[in-house]
């Protein structure tokens, strides 16, 4: 009962944040004629109350695509379609065809916010709770650091829950990425439990929510394939039965999602088209990837055409994320398949095609739900997660939340992680799961160790894994520079961003430089992580 309180008093607190996040502006506030997500938003309702369902992704005289035209997958759509029902019965000038363009109210907004507040409260909160409850999150390391005596399971939720990255791309900037992200979160939690058919269900209603989802997906499938039809494994009737009541529900999903496209070829087409736009080009804004800090010296698209730059993308990606592909077929472990959803997606995000600045989102909720793993590289890049979004929340006059929440969330982390920036004090309770304690016993075998050593209390394997598995321990102070260095550069570009006039030659240069920034170190963590996944 008593952590069912702290939860609620949790949910409550992280709710509280998100509210007070919406009195400050949207994307796109007072700047027409195209307004921004916000617009978007709405216009969806719009369109998908008044349109036949088969004309919501097609260009026509009611329907004009280059005004906000739908791009996301059905699931979003028909969940528009619900709002818009809505909308109607409040005000039925929120939706108006055509007169609705561009509406703005004190009301109206009160209406959309609630909307993505309903999102979070129906989707991504359960899911958080879910995924903290049932996977086994130890307390033993727990210290009476709070005064409401928090354990680490509410530690873990409060973490994820008040991550500022999300509360203000959803609640600021305006977007529903809570539910995808929750889905998301549902089906990587159900999935640690064995639970491969429902889990296969809600990750293919997120995918159909939001296409970016597809970031996920391959170690999705190939942690299920692994765990089912791995080579190591003697071939079983019941796991192949497993496997096709999984793809069974997969298709079954995708096929009543996508019913009212699927009957005609042409307008399936043109729903592909809307999801994948390669018109569009390799980047739009400045994003913190490879090829946005390539093209500062060399201009891609004066030498490349979309199609081209397609290829070379889907090449190099294909690249980055095998060996953690491949890694989690051969060995479907709990925490390998969290950090290859990390690895994977982060690839994604620096060497695909089309990156939003948005997207580094579905690299950072795999990174939360890793944090109790491994807080010290988690917190980091969450900050750095959020600091790369800058100019996006600067365009949306959301600089000041942009602070407050992120100062917020480091003060928060700091407190219930006290020893966060002290690795040997985090390590020093922590027993190396057997798998880990099995590659010490060969590791020291190979070094002629005696047997005997396993025959001598435990500490003696912690020991040699603090001291030699994990090389980081040995410089903690070369760490500690390096973090408050990163921090440093953080707050030096984010002051010279709010308050200082970049020069009339280069008026791009500040998100340039945050970009750039970002993306060395993402490129950083690239190879952490894979380096976690791999060798640890």
């Amino acid at each position: 009962m008593q952590g069912n309180k702290q939860i609620m008093l949790i949910s409550l607190f992280a709710l509280l944040l998100r509210w007070c996040v919406t009195y400050h502006s949207y994307s796109g506030e007072g700047k027409p004629p195209l307004f921004g997500d916000y617009e978007a938003q709405r216009h969806w309702q719009e369109i998908t109350f008044n349109l036949p369902v088969e004309n919501w992704y097609i260009n026509t005289t009611d329907n004009d695509l280059q005004y906000w035209g739908l791009d996301y997958p059905p699931l979003t759509a028909y969940h528009s379609f619900i709002l818009g029902y809505v909308a109607d019965k409040i005000n039925f000038s929120y939706i108006s065809l055509y007169e609705s363009r561009g509406f703005s109210s004190e009301s109206h907004k009160y209406f959309m916010r609630l909307s993505v507040l309903l999102a979070d409260i129906l989707v991504y909160l359960p899911a958080i709770i879910y995924f903290a409850c049932t996977n086994q999150i130890s307390n033993a390391e727990t210290k009476e650091t709070n005064i409401f005596g928090f354990d680490r399971k509410d530690i873990v939720i409060l973490i994820m829950l008040i991550y500022p990255g999300l509360i203000l791309i959803d609640h600021g900037h305006f977007q529903y990425n809570c539910i995808s992200l929750g889905l998301f979160i549902g089906a990587v939690a159900t999935m640690l439990r064995n639970s491969f058919i429902f889990g296969s269900f809600l990750f293919v209603a997120a995918l159909n929510y939001k296409q970016m989802e597809l970031y996920h997906a391959l170690p999705i499938f190939l942690y299920i394939l692994g765990k089912h039809l791995s080579l190591r494994k003697e071939f079983s009737l019941s796991n192949i039965g497993m496997l096709l009541c999984i793809s069974f529900i997969v298709i079954f999903t995708f096929i009543i999602m996508w019913l009212p496209y699927i009957k005609n070829l042409e307008t399936f087409a043109s729903v592909m088209i809307r999801l994948f736009p390669v018109a569009r080009g390799i980047f739009e804004d400045k994003v913190a990837n490879v090829w946005c800090a390539i093209n500062i010296l060399y201009k891609l698209r004066n030498t490349f055409t979309n199609i081209q730059l397609a290829k070379i993308c889907l090449v190099i990606t294909t690249v980055a994320i095998l060996p953690s592909c491949i890694n989690i077929y051969l060995h479907p472990e709990k925490e390998k398949f969290i950090i290859s959803l990390i690895n994977c997606a982060l690839s994604f995000f620096l060497f695909s095609f089309q990156v939003h600045e948005k997207s580094i989102l579905l690299v950072a909720i795999p990174v939360l739900l890793h944090f109790q793993n491994d807080p010290f590289p988690c917190f980091w890049f969450l900050i750095i997660s959020h600091f790369s979004m800058l100019p996006l929340f600067m365009k949306d006059n959301l600089y000041s939340a942009y602070w407050i929440t992120l100062i917020f969330f480091i003060l928060i982390t700091l407190w219930v992680y006290p020893d966060i920036l002290n690795y040997n004090k985090l390590l020093a309770n922590k027993t190396p799961k057997p798998n880990v304690q099995k590659r010490i016993k060969t590791k020291l075998l190979r070094n002629n160790k005696s047997k005997s050593v396993f025959t001598r209390m435990k500490k003696d394997v912690i020991y040699y894994y603090k001291n030699n598995f994990i090389i980081v321990l040995k410089y903690d102070l070369l760490l500690n520079m390096l973090f408050y260095s990163s921090i440093i550069g953080i707050i030096m570009l984010s002051i010279v961003s709010g308050f200082l006039e970049p020069p009339k030659k280069y008026p791009d240069l500040f998100p340039l430089l945050v970009s750039v920034y970002s993306c060395g170190h993402f490129i950083v963590f690239y190879v952490y992580f894979n380096y976690k996944q791999l060798c640890v």
